[in-house]
């Protein structure tokens, strides 16, 4: 493997952003080198490099004519299928930039991301009309639709299938003055706390992805088949999957969703050697039964990531999972992690300036010392992950420049300097390793105490019964900070024993970290990439007149939990009564 992964290292050293690479000139490569490569799976299908670059010179072909120049946004809104990569590749080839639109979003949602890329044209599958429709314009502008599917477009629409007849399969002249550092696009935040924000995403860093995570970190070869079931709107299947498939000349099987009846099937029929993860699919996989198949696939690495700890061990030995590169990383940001080496239990490691600083959890700010500098906190000691920007590491930041601003800190270890906020506490674990902790805002304060989630929500994991936990921090009336609640999704209703899990929880967590308040959820919301959307959870408290879910409360530690009536939540409210 060393020579893949130097090969991988020395790529992404030799980028800069003056370059004239980009990810259409990869594609046309490979099409011009391995004509008859499978190049991508679906559904039983199969398309060449070849059939893919050259269906993709026709759609850039009908764009141009459309008007897209370079430094255009084209919005592009489809469920998974193989159309997306091809007008993708179409869209970059022009040196234009992708808006990758969520077709779970509706109305004001949608809206407000069409609002932020400002579109020239408009692509969408037949399946995502009627989302698109409701957050159009009402009255009639200069944006161009372009309708892919079966039959007649629309009403206001272009028929792409119709458009493309005839069309010539050669290349686009202008993809030969794409650089490495324009823009190809705009990945949305995935909205956990309010309405997404499209982050930009240049060639440059989609290009040291597929080399750092493809080669570097997965060791791809030409001959592995990459299994992805998660959308394309999102950066682990865009940039990181199809990326390390590009760069290696490999296969990828794309699903149209993700199932975990179906997950392993899919696995074998496509004879995956790889597939793509976020944490919670890796925990959807292991609440299934156990089957005798578990471990009969051809799968050698996996990469993604949100793998908690505390299911690591178990998924990699249940599955027979040789090596899971679990990283950390996130669209916007300017640094990735990734667990190379296959060690446990690690989001990996990170040659390039970070900084793991000291964070103040009940203001939710690092700290800075009399001079008005930070503080890096010691090895093993949770704190705030910054991440130095520079020309070697710029920060691309999003389409709102107040919004890249506020993610910028200024002054940090002296005057001038500037780094990257992650928005998220880690722990460094020795070698240039880190482990992650929590989201900011995740953690709160309780008795003066800085309290994880996810350390609760590992504990609650292990509860019998329990198979999803989330925990937040709700506000208290007569409270210094916020008591500690958890939502648990049950594998059946009368799987709680509040007595048992009252007791369990304080023998294996401090006293300030036991949960207050518990509610019984039958599902969790999530977002298309299985975060859970904590904001509406956090809003909605715990007043038993407002919530119909079962609500619990601790109030006597020898008791345990019991009921939480409208009754107990006056008297809490009002500070008649005080939580332990």
């Amino acid at each position: 493997d060393f020579p893949r992964m130097l090969r991988g290292a020395l790529a992404m050293s030799w980028m800069g952003a003056d370059s004239a690479q980009s990810i259409g000139l990869l594609l046309e490569q490979r099409a011009r080198e391995m004509p008859h490569k499978v190049a991508l799976l679906f559904e039983g299908e199969s398309w060449s490099y070849r059939e893919l670059n050259a269906h993709a010179n026709r759609i850039a072909s009908v764009l141009r004519e459309c008007g897209v120049r370079r430094g255009d946004a084209v919005g592009i809104l489809f469920e998974n299928r193989p159309a997306v990569l091809a007008c993708v590749a179409a869209v970059v080839k022009l040196g234009a930039v992708t808006g990758m639109l969520n077709p779970n979003q509706r109305n004001d949602a949608l809206q407000h991301s069409l609002n932020i890329i400002a579109a020239r044209v408009i692509i969408v599958g037949e399946e995502c009309v009627t989302a698109l429709e409701g957050a159009l314009p009402r009255k009639k502008t200069a944006l161009t639709l372009l309708w892919e599917g079966e039959g007649t477009a629309p009403p206001r629409m272009k028929n792409l299938r119709t458009l493309l007849r005839g069309r010539s399969a050669a290349a686009p002249r202008a993809v030969r003055e794409v650089r490495l550092g324009d823009p190809c696009f705009f990945i949305f935040t995935s909205g956990t706390t309010g309405l997404p924000k499209a982050a930009v995403m240049t060639h440059l860093r989609w290009m040291r992805s597929a080399w750092g995570m493809g080669q570097t970190a997965m060791r791809l070869r030409a001959e592995d088949v990459l299994y992805c079931p998660l959308p394309f709107y999102h950066n682990n299947a865009l940039t990181l999957a199809w990326g390390a498939v590009l760069v290696a000349g490999a296969s990828l099987a794309m699903a149209p969703r993700f199932s975990a009846t179906r997950f392993w099937s899919d696995i074998r029929s496509t004879r995956a050697t790889a597939f793509v993860y976020i944490g919670e699919l890796c925990r959807y996989l292991l609440n299934r039964p156990p089957d005798p198949a578990d471990r009969d696939h051809a799968v050698r690495v996996v990469i993604g990531n949100g793998l908690r700890a505390e299911i690591w061990d178990t998924f990699q030995q249940r599955f027979g999972i040789r090596h899971i590169c679990e990283f950390y990383g996130s669209s916007e940001g300017n640094l990735v992690f990734v667990n190379a080496l296959g060690l446990p239990r690690t989001a990996g490691f990170c040659p390039l300036p970070y900084a793991i600083v000291a964070f103040d959890a009940e203001a939710e700010l690092p700290l800075r010392n009399a001079r008005g500098f930070m503080r890096r906190v010691a090895p093993g000691e949770a704190g705030l992950l910054l991440m130095k920007v520079s020309e070697l590491t710029p920060f691309d930041g999003y389409t709102d420049s107040v919004a890249s601003e506020a993610r910028l800190l200024h002054d940090v270890f002296r005057s001038g300097d500037t780094w990257f906020d992650s928005g998220d506490l880690v722990r460094e674990l020795g070698f240039r390793h880190i482990a992650f902790v929590d989201r900011v805002g995740d953690t709160f304060r309780w008795k003066g105490e800085n309290v994880a989630s996810t350390e609760v929500e590992r504990v609650l994991g292990q509860r019998p019964g329990v198979v999803q936990a989330c925990v937040y921090g709700v506000q208290v009336p007569h409270a210094d900070g916020r008591a500690g609640m958890a939502a648990l999704v049950l594998d059946r209703p009368d799987a709680f024993a509040p007595g048992p899990c009252a007791r369990a929880l304080q023998k294996q967590l401090p006293p300030y970290a036991v949960p207050r308040f518990l509610r019984i959820v039958p599902e969790h919301e999530t977002t298309a990439t299985f975060k859970i959307r904590k904001v509406d959870l956090k809003r909605q408290g715990f007043d038993p007149r407002a919530i119909d879910d079962p609500l619990w409360v601790l109030l006597d530690r020898d008791r345990g939990y019991q009921p939480l009536t409208a009754d107990i939540f006056t008297r809490i409210s009002s500070g008649r009564l005080r939580l332990p």
